[in-house]
């Protein structure tokens, strides 16, 4: 009997990652995307496995409790990957983050709750910690967000967790780091760069470009989802770093060498409001679950530039900045 996955949110950036990632690997597993597709959810990102018969595509709010109750009830785990999730947008308007993220995330709390899911894994996010100058972040730390996208998922990691004390509902939570590679937004900095690159476009790094920021490969960070849903432990925390920290201007840097373009292309404009500075998380955790990254850092980069630049038809009419 195969075992049934939802996805809430399966067609954005990690998602989609995420998804084809369990179908290549498990032959007895059903996957059921529900995602709302918004301006970063696209169907194309999983058109090479749509017709997949272990793989179905619900279009659906996670906010909507009938959509989400109807396709949670006949599923083991889930995993909510749905999130509105780019900081400059919510510090323009944090509506949509605290609708989607916290009230969606609890949507899903309570079908799960309802029907006696196995697992919820809530996927969040590093920021949630705030900036670190020094040292790195454990699971264990306060949590001290900085923008209202960050703390709308530091809310719902909040709530995720008071469920399985008052309720005993199965949650984990996975706490990542920066992810990049193919399928990602152009709002994000590494396919914006790529991209605008691409088109001899300027390459906007904010303020001085010494904040710094680790980054993990998408494909790591979903085997280390998938690790940690396996391997984990029911009411635990578990952060996913890449061990790759890195200033922005340096990563600009790389970007444009290994497209073989001029520092030229750098302009320096405002720092938003908020910015973090360094954010750094220990994975000590996950690491003794036996967990290791497998993707060199500028190996992957380099394959990241090359599917943008071969993959043109998915961007060059999109999300432009």
């Amino acid at each position: 009997m195969k075992k049934k996955i939802l996805v809430t949110g399966g067609a954005g950036f990690i998602g989609s990652n995420f998804i084809r990632h369990i179908l290549n690997k498990y032959s007895d597993y059903q996957v059921i995307n529900l995602d709302k597709l918004t301006y970063a959810g696209r169907r194309e990102n999983l058109k090479d496995i749509e017709h997949n018969p272990r793989y179905k595509f619900v279009k659906g709010d996670i906010c909507d409790a009938k959509v989400v109750e109807q396709a949670v009830k006949d599923c083991e785990i889930l995993i909510n990957f749905a999130a509105e999730s780019h900081v400059d947008r919510s510090i323009v308007d944090a509506s949509e983050f605290i609708r989607t993220n916290v009230y969606g995330t609890y949507v899903l709390l309570e079908a799960a709750k309802k029907y006696k899911t196995s697992l919820l894994c809530q996927i969040s996010s590093d920021e949630v910690y705030g900036s670190r100058e020094k040292g790195f972040f454990k699971e264990t730390d306060a949590l001290k967000p900085s923008s209202p996208y960050s703390a709308s998922k530091a809310a719902a990691d909040h709530l995720a967790h008071s469920y399985y004390v008052t309720y005993n509902l199965p949650i984990m939570i996975v706490r990542s780091t920066n992810n990049f590679g193919p399928n990602q937004y152009l709002e994000k900095v590494i396919p914006l760069f790529i991209t605008n690159a691409l088109r001899s476009k300027r390459l906007p790094v904010y303020g001085d470009g010494q904040n710094i920021r680790d980054w993990i490969y998408v494909l790591d960070n979903c085997q280390a989802i998938d690790f940690i849903v396996h391997k984990g432990k029911i009411g635990e925390i578990y952060n996913v770093a890449g061990k790759n920290q890195v200033k922005n201007i340096d990563l600009t840097r790389s970007i444009l060498k290994i497209m073989d373009k001029t520092e030229d292309l750098i302009k320096f404009v405002k720092d938003r409001p908020g910015h973090d500075r360094r954010y750094a998380i220990d994975c000590a955790k996950i690491e003794k679950l036996g967990f290791k990254p497998r993707h060199n850092f500028k190996q992957a980069l380099k394959e990241t530039v090359e599917w943008y630049r071969n993959n043109r038809d998915w961007w060059q009419d999109i999300g432009k900045k």
